[in-house]
């Protein structure tokens, strides 16, 4: 009996093996394939090797740990940057900056990555002692620099997650709220509703993702990505007739005006601005289409104006 219990371990032990170490490398990556970049060249009089080590240190903690409780194969993961820049020493390990936030999609069928997050906040603070693990918890605020790459992390995943099914990222918009509220005895600024520059910050854009009122520009993300780019290889002029019904769902929310702080409408504007020119500037959008299209951005997005004004002249091209 003894013999067959050992012989029995011994099996079991060598199953286990197989399967965490033998299974292939491209079923057990991370979600996230994010590069990141620090830059430090205002900071004069510091040891430049803990700038170094920080940027190992976000890399691997952006891309090393399970985020969801999917599986992505290597070519699945999303693709991101991350740019710290720090501006200003506090202390000999603490900093004052900004952190830029890109996120790509990849569209169906093609080999075109399209722009779903292009975000920059100014509200950076943290402490980072070289080589201390990086270490996150989400039911409590002990690091502002993990809090905030955490809370950046579900923000991408939630706006992925979006593109792909209705409303399908509101598990990681509420993980990110949940930083949020954990943050909200913090020192460092970004995280309470009255910080920032005309409240745009982390309190108010994972608010208004998660605001019903706002549920329609989370619509436009899945309908403009999923219907629309991603049927443009196969039908192109549906895909872009679908796209401008989409637009309507970001005016809805524009005209409502739910508050005084609709930060997430701009977010969302700031990062299609360039590509929503380039698809209805293309000689095949009719001119009543590219009138209407018009039309809705220039009154949702005044500031880009300009941009909006060369829908209306693709001879230009």
């Amino acid at each position: 009996m003894k013999i067959f219990l050992k012989k029995y371990h011994l099996h079991l032990m060598m199953a286990v093996f197989a399967f965490y170490f033998l299974m292939p490398l491209n079923t057990i990556a991370q979600e996230l394939n994010c590069n990141v970049q620090v830059i430090s060249q205002q900071i004069q009089g510091t040891n430049r090797s803990i700038f170094k080590t920080l940027q190992e240190s976000v890399y691997e903690f952006l891309n090393n740990r399970n985020w969801t409780r999917h599986v992505y194969s290597y070519n699945e993961r999303i693709e991101c940057n991350v740019l710290i820049n720090l501006s200003e020493p506090i202390s000999s390990d603490e900093f004052r900056g900004s952190i830029q936030i890109q996120a790509r999609r990849p569209v169906f069928n093609s080999t075109y990555n399209s722009v779903l997050l292009n975000i920059r906040d100014d509200n950076v603070r943290f402490r980072y002692v070289e080589n201390e693990p990086l270490e996150f918890n989400e039911t409590v605020h002990r690091s502002n620099l993990t809090s905030l790459l955490a809370y950046y992390a579900y923000i991408i995943l939630g706006f992925d997650y979006d593109s792909y099914s209705l409303y399908g990222g509101t598990e990681y918009f509420e993980k990110a709220q949940k930083i949020v509220d954990n943050a909200q005895n913090a020192t460092e600024p970004g995280w309470k509703p009255y910080e920032g520059s005309s409240y745009r910050n982390r309190y108010w854009l994972v608010y208004n993702l998660l605001d019903d009122m706002y549920r329609p520009v989370r619509e436009f993300n899945y309908r403009y990505h999923r219907l629309g780019l991603d049927m443009m290889s196969e039908q192109t002029g549906q895909g872009r007739a679908n796209i401008e019904e989409a637009f309507r769902l970001l005016r809805e929310v524009y005209r409502q005006q739910p508050d005084p702080y609709m930060y997430l409408l701009q977010v969302v504007l700031d990062a299609k601005t360039d590509e929503i020119v380039n698809i209805f500037r293309a000689v095949e959008s009719p001119p009543d289409e590219r009138r209407r299209v018009h039309e809705i951005l220039t009154e949702i997005d005044p500031s880009n104006i300009g941009k909006y004004d060369t829908i209306l002249n693709p001879e230009t091209l």
